[in-house]
């Protein structure tokens, strides 16, 4: 972060602001009102998920096409949200509709092996340099049967995370994920505490939390729990945390685990459902160059279809080729899902299509950091390939703390509804980032920083 002085923003503003656009963006959207009146008839809240309840109504959406979403009101947005992370080809890529529609009519589910799912093995391979592969539906289903390969792998229970990732909705790693400054805990002795009812206090006791750019926090924490006679089995964690907004590995950080994990015998799974495809070739173990013993993927795998993998070593998968861990699924490698699979990654995620997100990266990084140094806001701007986010913050993040902290979340909100307002489709939340598409353009992101630059100006007049 640049050394500087950031104005002191006015709360009475900020809150002003929020309400002239919040009854802005409910005129504009009378359709989703009222689906949304009908939709509670019969969806519980209104919507297919919890991450998409929105107060008043959620935003619901038409179509899209290329760079671009419509509601059904007909707003047209520039989509920055992209599936929560999920469409880094952009929508409708002419590739991947002629990959699905050739394929659905030749059959869309047998619950047996196809060609496309050998094809985009032997590509997930490549990209990672590890050898064995297996299909799931989704990066929930991912980081759960990964864990369960490396408790049989290794014969043992605990698992250790990162406090505040996300990995997932089932029980295991539904632990310290969000919670309030002051119920984090010691650094040295984190808080496993559920995320929302509903989750065994047995599975909660089985996840120890770590911060994130603590290499030797996590070692202490490791030496302890082999000390009570609770080595862990795994150690799972995003090697760039993607729900803080953007925080980076400290460089030396990730080395620093890979090394702690193979000495103590723990199995290292990178979750890579919000890395990979999205910040390079080979996601983030090809970006940052350190390769874990598995990672999980999902989310752009299946270029807008529900599509998951988990990659690992020879070592690791023994376990499913032995017949010791079922690793199972009746939609696993389904035929839709394996064909847009592999148009995605021979015709759509090509080096030329990398270069081109970090061109649009860098344009947006560079575009927000000068509105923020022009207005003088407390925050700076971060991104790689085609993930970035604006962090209000007036330190910079590396950790779950730092982010509790330091991080406004009231001008975050703030933030969203002047890009839903302006054209600029972005993801709902304190803690998300935006996502580029191979079809976004210069165009596109100078839509995104001119509403941005429209912000700060509101706010600093």
């Amino acid at each position: 972060m640049p050394t500087r002085t950031p104005v002191v923003l006015d709360r009475t503003r900020i809150a002003e602001l929020t309400a002239r656009e919040s009854a802005r963006l409910d005129e504009r959207t009378p359709a989703s009102a009222a689906l949304y009146a009908r939709a509670r008839q019969t969806l519980s809240g209104g919507v297919a998920s919890s991450y998409q309840v929105r107060d008043p109504w959620p935003i619901y959406l038409e179509r899209g096409e290329g760079s671009a979403v419509w509601d059904v009101d007909g707003n047209r947005m520039v989509d920055f949200h992209n599936g929560f992370g999920s469409m880094v080809q952009g929508h409708a890529h002419p590739a991947i509709t002629e990959a699905v529609t050739a394929r659905i009519t030749r059959g869309t589910h047998f619950a047996a092996p196809t060609e496309d799912a050998v094809v985009v093995g032997e590509e997930l391979k490549r990209r990672w340099g590890l050898p064995r592969w297996r299909y799931v539906n989704s990066g929930s289903e991912a980081t759960m049967d990964a864990i369960r390969i490396a408790r049989a792998l290794t014969g043992r229970d605990t698992i250790v995370k990162v406090f505040g990732s996300y990995h997932g909705h089932h029980d295991y790693v539904m632990v310290s994920i969000g919670v309030p400054y002051g119920e984090i805990g010691d650094r040295d002795d984190l808080a496993s505490l559920p995320y929302g009812a509903g989750i065994p206090q047995s599975s909660v006791d089985m996840t120890i939390p770590v911060p994130f750019n603590d290499a030797p926090a996590m070692e202490r924490r490791i030496e302890r729990l082999i000390a009570e006679g609770r080595k862990p089995a795994a150690v799972i964690m995003e090697a760039a945390m993607m729900n803080l907004g953007i925080v980076l590995p400290e460089p030396g950080y990730l080395e620093a685990v890979r090394e702690i994990t193979r000495r103590h015998g723990i199995v290292l799974i990178f979750d890579e459902v919000k890395t990979g495809l999205c910040i390079a070739a080979g996601g983030a173990t090809e970006r940052f160059g350190v390769t874990p013993d598995m990672v999980t993927l999902a989310k752009a795998l299946g270029g807008g279809l529900p599509l998951g993998a988990i990659g690992g070593t020879e070592e690791v998968f023994e376990a499913v080729e032995s017949g010791k861990v079922y690793q199972v699924g009746t939609y696993n490698g389904n035929p839709l899902g394996v064909a847009a699979a592999r148009a995605s990654l021979e015709k759509v995620l090509t080096p030329e299509a990398y270069a081109h997100l970090d061109a649009l990266n860098e344009h947006m990084v560079t575009g927000c950091q000068a509105v923020i140094e022009e207005f003088g806001l407390p925050g700076y701007a971060v991104g790689v390939a085609s993930k970035g986010c604006v962090t209000f913050a007036p330190e910079k993040i590396v950790d779950y703390e730092s982010f509790k902290k330091y991080q406004d979340g009231e001008l975050a909100d703030l933030a969203w509804l002047y890009n839903m307002n302006r054209g600029v489709f972005m993801t709902p939340g304190r803690e998300e980032e935006w996502t580029l598409s191979v079809q976004h353009t210069i165009a596109d992101c100078d839509v995104f920083i001119d509403a941005f630059a429209q912000l700060a100006a509101d706010l600093t007049r």
